[in-house]
Formats: structure tokens, C-alpha cells, sequence
């Protein structure tokens, strides 16, 4: 999925946006300027040090995600915090984590974020796939073996 075509609505597609407990969600969200900021491996490792941080408080079911030099792609599944919170308290810790050792206050994310509620009968292993896939699609490796910095339950 390219994210770039999103980057510019994330303000239009709150309206409607239903958050369920339960429903898996694929979250891609941007850097602020797409910023390449995750080609710094420890900035990436800041990012994914707050989605576990969110998986093992039980505010989330991580299941998929990988993460691109100047976006995340997340397959997640709701518990009883709603979406735009999650995003929200996502987005503002890794952005103070990732800021710290830069010496920065600056953004970090643009502002909204793109999801798409997955249907019950969509294949949650194939989305994992897809989203693992990201950097081989991206000409960034060749083998996805070879990228470091992602994850899925039923890929690894």
C-alpha cells in the first residue's frame, strides 16, 4: 500500500471513522515531511519499543507491522482503547522518545493517520504479508529476511 496517496487526507478521513474492540485495523501513519528518520535503526527501535510498550499493557494486539524509513504500517487489534487514542498516545510517546536523543522538540508524525477496518472473512495472515513485504516492494532489500525492523505473529 503506497502511503504517500493518504498522507494528504488525514484530516478527511476521521469523519466516519468507527473504532470496534476486537476488529483488526491497518494503520499506516507518516512521518512529519516524510522525514526518512526511520533509516536511523535506533530511532526505528524507539517507535517499536512504544507499540510493544502498548501490546504488553494490553492496550493493543500487535499482529503485523513493519517499519519504513518515513512511515509504519500496523496491523493491530483493538482492545478497549479507542483508535484514534491509540494513535494518538502512539504517536506522542515515540515522538518524545525519538526526540530525546536527537536534542529536538520537533515533530515527529503529520498529523492524522490512514486505517482501514479489516472485514471478519479478510485473511489476517495475507495483510500480515502484505505488510511485511513493504520494503521488498520498496527496492529496500532484496529478501525480507534482510530487513530488520519488522514483525508479524505468524511470520516469525
Amino acid at each position: 500500500m503506497d502511503s504517500s496517496r493518504f498522507a494528504h487526507r488525514g484530516h478527511a478521513l476521521r469523519a466516519g471513522r468507527i473504532s470496534e474492540p476486537g476488529r483488526a485495523y491497518l494503520l499506516t501513519t507518516v512521518t512529519y515531511k516524510r522525514q526518512p528518520l526511520f533509516l536511523d535503526w535506533r530511532l526505528a527501535r524507539l517507535l517499536v519499543e512504544e507499540m510493544r510498550r502498548l501490546h504488553d499493557q494490553q492496550l493493543a494486539h500487535s499482529l503485523a507491522w513493519v517499519v519504513m524509513p518515513d512511515h509504519l504500517h500496523w496491523l493491530v487489534q483493538l482492545q478497549e482503547m479507542p483508535l484514534t487514542k491509540l494513535v494518538l498516545q502512539l504517536k506522542s510517546r515515540s515522538a518524545i522518545a525519538i526526540n530525546r536523543p536527537r536534542n529536538s522538540s520537533g515533530r515527529v508524525w503529520q498529523k492524522g493517520f490512514y486505517d482501514h477496518a479489516l472485514r471478519r472473512e479478510e485473511d489476517l495472515p495475507a495483510t500480515a504479508r502484505y505488510i511485511v513485504a513493504n520494503p521488498l516492494r520498496a527496492g529496500l532489500v532484496s529478501r525480507i529476511g534482510d530487513y530488520p525492523l519488522w514483525d508479524a505473529i505468524w511470520l516469525s
